[in-house]
């Protein structure tokens, strides 16, 4: 385990605030990844205390050190940003359960119910696009603002989407990364999902770019063409999200993200699909409409701080 950041430990006991002893609610917060796990404790004010990070092994030993770690921190609550298809339904049985997951070992696992049988503490659980969509709304670049999307281009592809406020759940959750996509006409690439080929995560994750042009995204930065088709994907699916859900701002994070040169060539054929047919503030200011993730890729972490407070019944 790698610790991150360890602030002065009186902060989880109290501070004094004229003359008083004034308990701080210390929440702890769980990003969990296919690939990392992320741990935090912190306070309701978004201040993180202390953070550790380790591999995503199988649930048993991974529950293992969650417990280790949070052990003796006296949080309040736990929100948890989890990698899914997750069971989100209070009323389910199966709440807070993974489900069929591409990762056999997680699949079916009682997430929620094992942490809380040992930690004894309110539990918060989301999907981690809509933690880190929450991070964003809470502490970030879509403060304010009541519908926001987020999404991730990178390994996969994911969106985390708010409406009037809410976390958008429906009959499981948002599945964004799965839309449908027209290919670019010079583009003979079939897609790398093996559910629906030339969906959105099949056409313009990191790897389908790989599997595409025989390099990973971060080798063919001055590869024009590579990019030219990257943005045409990922302004189509834009474009759908935009017509169907109407955000108030539209967030992109994830490695692929990572590629700056990306943000004009979206903004510019997001004009080009729209072809007019939208006239509002924000279309007239793609600059700030469709924009980076703000919080230097804590929003997820944050987000699921934001999740163990509104769990909590004490919230300060």
């Amino acid at each position: 385990m790698k610790v991150l950041k360890n602030f002065n430990n009186k902060l989880r006991e109290s501070s004094s605030w004229l003359g008083k002893e004034v308990k701080i609610m210390i929440y702890g917060a769980i990003e969990a990844g296919g690939t990392k796990m992320v741990c935090a404790i912190g306070t309701a004010d978004g201040n993180i205390l202390e953070q550790i990070s380790f591999p995503t092994k199988d649930p048993t030993e991974t529950t293992q050190q969650f417990l280790e770690f949070f052990q003796n921190k006296n949080i309040s609550a736990l929100g948890i940003g989890s990698f899914g298809p997750v069971d989100l339904k209070t009323e389910s049985p199966t709440y807070g359960y993974i489900l069929n997951t591409p990762k056999l070992s997680w699949r079916h696992f009682d997430f929620v119910g094992a942490l809380q049988r040992e930690l004894m503490v309110p539990i918060g659980i989301d999907t981690d696009v809509n933690a880190a969509c929450l991070g964003e709304m809470t502490y970030g670049c879509g403060k304010g603002l009541k519908n926001v999307i987020y999404i991730t281009i990178g390994t996969g592809i994911g969106a985390g989407i708010a409406i009037d406020g809410n976390l958008l759940h429906g009959m499981l959750h948002p599945e964004a990364g799965h839309i449908l996509l027209t290919p670019h006409p010079e583009d003979f690439y079939p897609g790398i999902c093996p559910y629906h080929k030339c969906c959105f995560e099949g056409m313009a994750s990191g790897p389908a770019i790989e599997e595409r042009w025989g390099e990973k995204a971060a080798d063919l930065q001055e590869h024009t063409k590579v990019w030219e088709i990257e943005s045409y994907y990922i302004a189509q699916a834009l474009v759908n999200y935009i017509m169907v859900l109407s955000p108030e701002i539209i967030i992109l994070g994830g490695g692929v993200m990572k590629q700056k040169q990306l943000f004009p060539l979206i903004r510019s054929q997001v004009t080009r699909l729209i072809n007019g047919y939208l006239h509002t503030k924000e279309l007239n200011d793609l600059d700030n409409y469709i924009v980076p993730n703000s919080l230097n890729d804590k929003q997820g972490i944050l987000g699921a701080l934001e999740l163990a407070k509104r769990a909590s019944p004490l919230s300060l």
